[in-house]
């Protein structure tokens, strides 16, 4: 390897910004010690929000490069040339926003809550396991962040704001991340990892369904099963939940599905699919009787993580290279799974689709072993930055926020099956 100033500076913002998000409870108690409304009180929380990590990092790397490069238009033209990379973070922001809305909620939990009405165990069992086993599923469907937003609203009101257990809401994000990584793998348009490499390797969703969407289905189901074994007496306990949202028209809900059938649809095309958005706002805003506040802030925050990744990703190609072509088999497999836990699986597997010659094993056990590992840590998969904007100030999780290690702790069962099936079988 010989890296340039510009990868070393990457990989030290990097290094530091993974470091910070270890950090961000500790800065969270930090501001405990300052006065309420003070300048440091309100920065440290700023610290202390996950979501603002990666682009301030990404933001130091911006002004290190106009340093090392002599001039600050050797760092624009580095941003410029991510231009279409930024493409992604501009889609989840959108997504989230739509998908979060009170008309497409409440069909989610219509059709979740019918589901589990087939399922003869209490509401608080029926409901877990029908949203955990299932709704993950649908993101290859509607994509990845738009199932992550409806699962993580859904479970944020009917469960972690009901008074869980720390441990099992660590479990039930672990969980979450995990299925929601693999439940994409159904079709080759939804999950971000399989995106990058659907194309350049012909893989269609016949091809998903038959190496990867019956393994996804499984493995979903068995996690979700397992985590109910264990906590099964306290999630009996959960009060029935009762919506207190005014019914929504049908005509309504109606418009908000084709809106994001719209979004999903003109995913590749930015300029297009915020077209559609501003004319998603509009119809919000007519409505506003049978509308939630939009969730623009988590979606703009979520954006700005996800943004930050890639500006900071794009450059750890050099070290990422050679350590992905030099793995085979069952290394490759455990090795991307690891890796999952440090960078974005996406990355992962677009660094793969680069690689002449590389075997079609080769090819199955590192998009196998990307979406395996997409729940170990907030940056592991794309999605999982909305779902801690949601679910980050859920009072199971105390005034700390999600913990890095608590997150790694609760996704390693559901990451153990979905290695399994995935691997092993």
């Amino acid at each position: 390897m010989h890296p340039t100033p510009a990868e070393i500076l990457a990989t030290v913002c990097f290094v530091l910004a993974v470091l910070h998000t270890f950090a961000v409870k500790r800065f969270a108690q930090w501001a405990h010690h300052y006065p309420p409304g003070s300048i440091p009180e309100n920065l440290l929380h700023f610290l202390a929000e996950t979501e603002v990590v990666f682009g301030l990092w990404a933001a130091a790397l911006f002004a290190g490069l106009a340093v090392v490069g002599g001039s600050l238009h050797k760092a624009i033209d580095y941003i410029e040339s991510l231009s279409a990379n930024y493409n992604e973070p501009k889609f989840v922001l959108v997504v989230m926003v739509v998908a979060a809305t009170r008309p497409v909620v409440l069909l989610a939990e219509k059709i979740l809550t019918g589901i589990s009405r087939l399922i003869p165990l209490a509401e608080g069992l029926a409901f877990y396991i029908a949203a955990l086993a299932i709704g993950p599923l649908l993101g290859s469907l509607i994509t990845e962040p738009a199932a992550m937003t409806l699962l993580a609203i859904l479970l944020k009101r009917r469960y972690f704001d009901q008074g869980i257990s720390g441990r099992l809401a660590y479990a039930t994000l672990g969980l979450l991340f995990v299925n929601v990584s693999i439940g994409g793998t159904l079709t080759h348009f939804a999950a971000p990892p399989v995106l990058m490499v659907a194309t350049p390797w012909s893989w269609d969703t016949a091809f998903m369904l038959s190496h990867f969407g019956w393994r996804a289905a499984l493995s979903t189901v068995v996690s979700t099963l397992l985590i109910v074994a264990v906590f099964r007496a306290e999630l009996a306990r959960v009060e029935p939940y009762v919506s207190q949202r005014a019914a929504v028209p049908a005509w309504l809900t109606a418009l908000h599905v084709i809106f994001l059938a719209l979004v999903v649809f003109f995913s590749h095309h930015p300029d297009i699919f915020f077209g559609v958005f501003m004319l998603f706002l509009g119809l919000t805003t007519a409505t506003r009787e049978y509308q939630d506040p939009l969730k623009l802030k988590e979606g703009l925050l979520v954006g700005f993580f996800l943004a930050g990744l890639v500006t900071l990703g794009s450059l750890q190609e050099y070290w990422l290279r050679p350590l992905i072509t030099n793995l085979s088999g069952s290394l490759l497999f455990y090795g991307t799974t690891a890796l999952t836990a440090i960078t974005d699986n996406a990355a992962l597997t677009y660094l793969g689709s680069r690689v002449e010659g590389i075997t079609d094993d080769l090819k199955y056990a590192l998009v196998a072993g990307a979406v395996t590992g997409g729940g170990l840590s907030v940056i592991a998969n794309a999605p999982n930055p909305a779902g801690v904007g949601i679910l980050q100030s859920s009072r199971a999780f105390g005034e700390g926020g999600i913990s890095p290690l608590g997150l790694l702790g609760g996704a390693l069962l559901p990451t153990l099956v979905a290695i399994i099936f995935f691997w092993w079988i």
